[in-house]
């Protein structure tokens, strides 16, 4: 699915990651990001951008992502042609308060 915020999401850095990484969450949010929604847990996603993995939560209450893990895909990097056609399929908006 795409995930895309209306708004520049504040993103709350949980394990103090290089700012590098939480200005990549915070971009790939704003433009639309794959992401696969964790199946037990509301508000959870893992953001998949080219090589890395991204862990967060975005809260329903104050709308702000909170960035609790990332990782280097262990899989190829997907091709930015799957992205597209993903993100064509597959729309979800997450509005900030």
């Amino acid at each position: 699915m795409l995930l895309r915020l209306n708004e520049r999401p504040v993103v709350e850095n949980m394990r103090n990651y290089p700012s590098g990484l939480v200005q990549r969450v915070a971009d790939l949010l704003v433009g639309g990001a794959v992401a696969e929604p964790d199946p037990r847990r509301k508000g959870f996603y893992d953001v998949v951008d080219r090589d890395r993995v991204f862990f967060i939560h975005i809260s329903p209450v104050s709308g702000k992502v909170f960035l609790l893990a990332t990782w280097l895909a262990e899989k190829a990097p997907v091709p930015a042609a799957l992205h597209a056609a993903n993100a064509r399929c597959f729309e979800a908006s997450a509005r900030l308060a």
